[in-house]
């Protein structure tokens, strides 16, 4: 079999420090420093590889050894969402920042889709998601209406109990609202989101696992085309192909959380393939960040950890794997409860590369090039390979 790169991003693991942080409103933010402050957090794994060796880490243990090259890198695209974060991974910078909705969706807007898909919509303000269901879930079941909400990323997302609206009619729903939004730029948001929960009252209310998301697709190609293309094999683990609205991915694994996503993970490294395995791990964000949940983010890290060990053992040597994030959501933050501006971390470890110091790189596309690079393959985007550097 051929060479074969997995990518685990690990949804909001930021590691502060982003330049340009004060900018977004968040100044003094960084995921990583407020976890490790919890009696919870154990990551042998990921201080082996060389997690805080990387540079402007001051915290943590730095390995004597590392067993990985490592970086930091800088975002350069002008938003903290996960759309654009892992578009700018897969070596697309995006200069202009997808749109979000402060006060809510125009009236205008919210008549035109309440008219075609057949119910009305209530909300329709940023709202904390499981806030929403508390004081909107009552409603919905008594009536039908969905709730609609947005937050301080370039979403749109509908709550609806799986029995009023079963998770396929709301996928339905959400692929319809896509399609209205995607035809004005200024209405375009990254990702529409299926929320269905369940739950006698209010006091009751949970969201399921049957979250789907309906992305925007990328206005250009990505290294998942480019790979694609070539005859390789893409697969995406996780909310990859709804990122990326499918384009450029040959398989797609869906999963309900972490320990789900590195399941299937080792089932791949365990298959011949030749080609990208791309895998997001999006408990850390959702369930912990946003929720500023310092222990269960840590205790999340943990467990990770513990997985990644057996990965580790079924790397060939070829292989290479890339742990990394798309921005931070730093669970200590109190001033909102949305993602912060940060730098992530990235660690590349293969059985036949020497660890390096690849120090700070100022966009997340030099990953998408230099997995191409590794690859073979051909390639136009944002961003420069650093596999010399990795090799040299």
């Amino acid at each position: 079999m051929g060479k074969r790169v997995f990518i685990i991003v690990c949804d909001s693991l930021g590691i502060g420090k982003a330049p340009d942080a004060l900018s977004f409103g968040d100044g003094g933010t960084d995921t990583l420093r407020a976890i490790i402050s919890s009696d919870c957090f154990r990551a042998p794994v990921l201080e082996s590889l060389g997690l805080f060796n990387i540079d402007g880490i001051d915290y943590g243990d730095p390995s004597g050894h590392p067993l990985a090259s490592y970086a930091r890198a800088e975002e350069a695209s002008m938003g903290k969402d996960s759309t654009i974060g892992h578009w700018e991974i897969a070596g697309l910078i995006t200069e202009r920042p997808l749109p979000v909705f402060p006060d809510g969706f125009a009236e205008k807007l919210v008549r035109k889709i309440e008219e075609i898909i057949g119910r009305r919509l209530v909300c329709n303000m940023p709202y904390s998601g499981t806030k929403a269901l508390s004081d909107f879930g009552e409603h919905h079941l008594m009536t039908g209406d969905l709730i609609a909400y947005t937050s301080a990323d370039s979403v749109f997302q509908i709550a609806a109990h799986e029995s009023i609206v079963p998770p396929e009619e709301l996928y339905e729903i959400c692929r319809t609202v896509r399609n209205v939004l995607d035809g004005d730029p200024d209405t375009a948001v990254g990702r529409v989101i299926a929320r269905p929960f369940s739950g006698k009252d209010a006091s009751e209310f949970t969201r399921t696992a049957n979250r789907h998301d309906f992305s925007i697709a990328p206005p250009r190609r990505t290294m998942l085309d480019f790979i694609s293309d070539s005859g390789l094999d893409t697969i995406s683990i996780g909310k990859i192909w709804d990122l990326f609205a499918g384009k450029g991915i040959g398989k797609a694994v869906h999963t309900a959380g972490n320990d789900e996503g590195m399941s299937a993970a080792l089932e791949e490294a365990n298959s011949d393939f030749s080609g990208l395995c791309f895998v997001n791990l999006v408990d850390f964000d959702t369930v912990y960040g946003h929720r500023r949940d310092i222990e269960g983010y840590a205790r999340a890290v943990s467990e990770f950890d513990s997985r990644l060990a057996g990965l580790l053992d079924l790397m060939r040597e070829d292989d290479i794997l890339i742990i990394t994030a798309d921005h931070g959501c730093d669970p200590s933050y109190s001033l909102t409860t949305d993602h912060t501006r940060e730098c992530v971390p990235i660690l590349i470890y293969s059985r036949k590369l020497s660890p390096k110091n690849i120090g700070t790189l100022h966009t997340f596309a030099d990953i998408g090039c230099t997995v191409c690079d590794y690859l073979g393959v051909a390639y136009e985007l944002d961003g420069s390979s650093f596999l010399d550097t990795l090799q040299g």
